[in-house]
């Protein structure tokens, strides 16, 4: 568990490109949920200086049963892979910030980018667009 700091997780593709698959700001749980023996799908590291609560899979289910906190965190894994095969950039964007809010200023530009599955010029178009829209 992320104590404090900020973690993100991705891949690297065949072509070397990243792709985060989370960002893990604090009370965040940032896992990649391997079988014994196999390789990992997933890099993990921290952005910022971090102090994190290292536990083993059991040790996790052992400190928290709760059932409703898998369960939402289901329901979130689930509603992102919907925004990334059905939404545009603006609403992925608009749905990162409402699941991020207070990891916007601290995460670069191009990892948001790569987080949403979308370029860093893409993003600065999104961005420029509902700027213009609150003013």
């Amino acid at each position: 568990m992320v104590e404090s700091g900020l973690l993100r997780s991705y891949t690297v593709d065949s072509k070397g490109k990243e792709h985060i698959y989370m960002f893990g700001p604090e009370n965040w749980i940032v896992t990649d949920n391997c079988p014994p023996g196999s390789p990992c799908q997933l890099y993990i590291d921290a952005i910022e200086d971090a102090v994190l609560k290292v536990a083993t899979k059991e040790e996790l289910l052992k400190e928290t049963p709760d059932i409703n906190a898998l369960l939402r965190r289901l329901n979130a894994m689930q509603t992102r892979i919907v925004m990334l095969m059905s939404a545009n950039a603006k609403e992925r964007y608009e749905h990162f910030i409402q699941t991020y809010p207070d990891i916007i200023q601290r995460v670069p530009q191009r990892m948001i980018a790569s987080y949403l599955g979308i370029t860093p010029e893409a993003l600065s178009r999104v961005r420029k667009e509902l700027s213009h829209r609150q003013q």
